[in-house]
């Protein structure tokens, strides 16, 4: 691999002027730990085209990479210092919950090619289910409904329904 080789070939979705006023609102809006109200993070990112539900939190220290590529239901709690990497389409479902320093991240690189070609697989995070503080969220994850990623997990494979995982990679904690 030769980084010098690397050329993205991503489709970025949208113009380069709405991908720079959406970097100059978000640092302004999202970035800065200011206790500003969530009903305006949520309206600016639905003018960006992000589909957002009601009764949606969006805590400070956000960072969405491509708000035209999010989709999130109702009653959602985003904790503060989230990153959402969203290079493919995240879609989170209602009644969910995205803690502190959480990371969902839908690219990769392929290490094993020449060109370090870029890899973009969606993120699904299913109805009633809970992103603790500090998990990352790798491409193509599906979370199922009503799970949870324990503290600091890695999760780099599907979660079934109704399921804990926790680990670092991530694996099914067993109910007591």
């Amino acid at each position: 691999m030769k980084l010098r080789d690397y050329q993205s070939n991503l489709d970025r979705g949208a113009s380069r002027l709405t991908e720079a006023l959406w970097l100059v609102l978000k640092s302004i809006l999202f970035m800065p730990s200011l206790p500003l109200p969530s009903n305006l993070r949520v309206w600016v990112l639905r003018r960006f085209g992000a589909a957002i539900g009601r009764g949606v939190v969006i805590r400070s220290q956000v960072d969405i990479t491509f708000p035209w590529r999010l989709t999130i239901g109702d009653d959602v709690w985003i904790g503060e210092g989230v990153k959402i990497l969203n290079l493919a389409p995240v879609t989170i479902g209602n009644d969910c919950c995205v803690s502190q320093r959480a990371f969902l991240c839908t690219g990769s690189h392929r290490f094993d090619l020449p060109g370090f070609d870029l890899v973009t697989r969606p993120i699904v995070v299913h109805e009633g289910s809970w992103i603790t503080a500090s998990v990352f969220v790798a491409p193509g994850v599906s979370i199922g409904p009503n799970s949870m990623c324990a503290a600091g997990s890695v999760v780099f494979k599907d979660v079934p329904p109704n399921t804990t995982v926790i680990g670092n990679p991530a694996h099914f904690k067993s109910q007591a």
